[in-house]
């Protein structure tokens, strides 16, 4: 009897495990638009419009190999709304003897799929997703019995797994990591190139046409929608990052200039995490360059590390401590998401330049949602789980596994450390290093209290001293504390009070 074989919208991959031995006779594939993925958080209009699009190109590309599909977009007439209803509905209009997916890279979906077997009554296999280097158990082997889960180390294990950058066991250059090369700040002179662009087909424009229709109240913007959904156009634009950003990625993957959203960062995340690219000609390809000689080894491992080191890191740590991970609260923040996130308009330059390219581009590179909208989340004390549902929404790479534990984690410090050794908390001195947002701005960033002074600065001293308590003790933020025991107390008085009459308007969601 036939298989129904299931693929999500992120899965977007010929060699995706649930159609490995697929029997072209007689199995069929389902793919769908579902409302309940759409909008059970309100998704950017932008990551619709790509996912939308690239699954049906994707379904294209699957019928001209062959396989039969059973395609169903938004507005078909038999569209159940979810997938476990549309999988329902597909089993009691045919004749099938189980149903094969590809592990989701959401724990809720998963929760969902246990479930289809009994309610169903048929065998659901549910395959390892293969579009990873290494496979959930490979952490959980490696984080058994550990106190600390840091990347690095993970990281080194990935390098040695594969022979990528290393020669006789050893790291290549005699280091496994350049970050320290990675943090120059942006000459003026400096041109960076321009993003790859392509022009919607007639496809893309359906599809745009639809989400405007469908998702008018949703954040962003549809407009200059430029990005690949196709496994061809996807491997153009990784060439042209090896070729043109890749060089000088290495010395400025921290930098962040003003009207400059895409620096000399890859772009390719939005692929590599639907499924368009696989990890291995990814990273291969930068080693290529590296080994002609065509960028330097800070760029070559700079980028692997980000791969996978971290990509795979995260992947691990999400199915590890999930599902608690997303109940995690270690700070007690509690304050609501400000409205600001949502409109841009503050008076703080950094905020507005990363929030209204977000908006445009459904896009910020790492530092700008790390250093800026993560780290102004973490110092304002606001709920993880508010924070997490706007990195969710905002970004076209993001799916759960990836953005939580990068928000509740690394961002927010919410799991007590189980990821970072220390929060990344930043007063404004560490954006005025990495950027020219400073310059533009209504705020002094040399002031530290004052109506003029830069919010970032008094924040920062207010959250070392409301998490005293938790953090004195840190190894690593004990110069911190030993700091701010040397500062005046007049000033520290200043800086606090300041910081609380900004709370008190930011919670009001006054400009600020």
């Amino acid at each position: 009897m036939p298989a129904l074989r299931l693929i999500l919208g992120d899965q977007l991959n010929l060699n995706i495990s649930c159609l490995q031995d697929i029997d072209k006779e007689c199995d069929r594939v389902i793919m769908a638009e579902v409302r309940e993925e759409a909008t059970y958080v309100k998704h950017h209009k932008k990551k619709i419009a790509f996912l939308f699009s690239a699954m049906r190109h994707f379904a294209q590309e699957l019928k001209q190999s062959g396989i039969d599909i059973d395609y169903i977009d938004y507005e078909h007439k038999d569209n159940k709304g979810s997938l476990k209803a549309q999988i329902q509905h597909q089993l009691a209009n045919g004749n099938y003897d189980r149903v094969i997916v590809t592990h989701p890279g959401e724990y809720r979906l998963l929760e969902d799929m246990q479930s289809w077997s009994a309610d169903f009554h048929i065998n659901v296999d549910i395959r390892p997703d293969n579009r990873f280097l290494v496979d959930t158990d490979f952490f959980a082997n490696w984080a058994d019995g550990k106190k600390q889960f840091r990347m690095e180390f993970f990281y080194r294990e990935i390098r040695r797994l594969t022979g990528y950058l290393v020669e006789d066991g050893q790291p290549v250059g005699g280091k496994w990591n350049y970050d320290a090369q990675n943090r120059e700040t942006m000459p003026k002179d400096k041109i960076v190139p321009a993003s790859h662009k392509v022009a919607p087909d007639v496809l893309t424009k359906d599809v745009l046409a639809l989400v405007a229709n469908h998702f008018p109240d949703h954040f962003g913007e549809l407009e200059n929608f430029h990005y690949a959904v196709t496994r061809n156009d996807a491997l153009k634009v990784l060439e042209r990052f090896v070729v043109e950003r890749l060089p000088d990625f290495g010395k400025y993957q921290d930098a962040m200039v003003s009207g400059e959203p895409w620096m000399f960062h890859a772009h390719i995340s939005f692929y590599l995490n639907c499924g368009l690219l696989q990890v291995k000609e990814v990273v291969e390809a930068a080693i290529t360059a590296y080994d002609a000689g065509d960028i330097p080894l800070n760029s070559a491992e700079g980028f692997v590390r980000q791969v996978i080191g971290w990509r795979e890191y995260i992947r691990g740590f999400y199915w590890h401590f999930m599902p608690n991970l997303s109940s995690q609260n270690a700070l007690n923040a509690q304050a609501s998401l400000p409205s600001l996130y949502w409109s841009g308009e503050t008076k703080m330059n950094c905020l507005k330049q990363c929030i209204n390219e977000t908006k445009a581009n459904a896009y910020a590179h790492h530092i700008q949602r790390l250093m800026v909208l993560g780290n102004f989340a973490l110092l304002a004390g606001i709920q993880p789980r508010q924070v997490n549902e706007w990195f969710l929404v905002v970004y076209a790479d993001a799916y759960e596994w990836v953005e939580m534990p990068n928000v509740s984690s690394m961002i927010l410090f919410a799991d007590n450390g189980n990821l970072a050794s220390k929060p990344y908390a930043a007063s404004g001195s560490y954006i005025n290093k990495m950027s020219d947002y400073c310059r533009n701005c209504e705020y002094s960033v040399k002031q530290k209290t004052g109506e003029q002074a830069c919010p970032f600065n008094y924040l920062y001293w207010h959250f070392i001293h409301r998490h005293r308590d938790k953090l004195e003790n840190n190894p690593r933020m004990a110069m911190i504390y030993r700091t701010m025991a040397k500062m005046d107390q007049t000033q520290i008085t200043h800086m606090l009070e300041d910081a609380d009459n900004f709370l008190v308007r930011l919670g009001r969601n006054e400009e600020v």
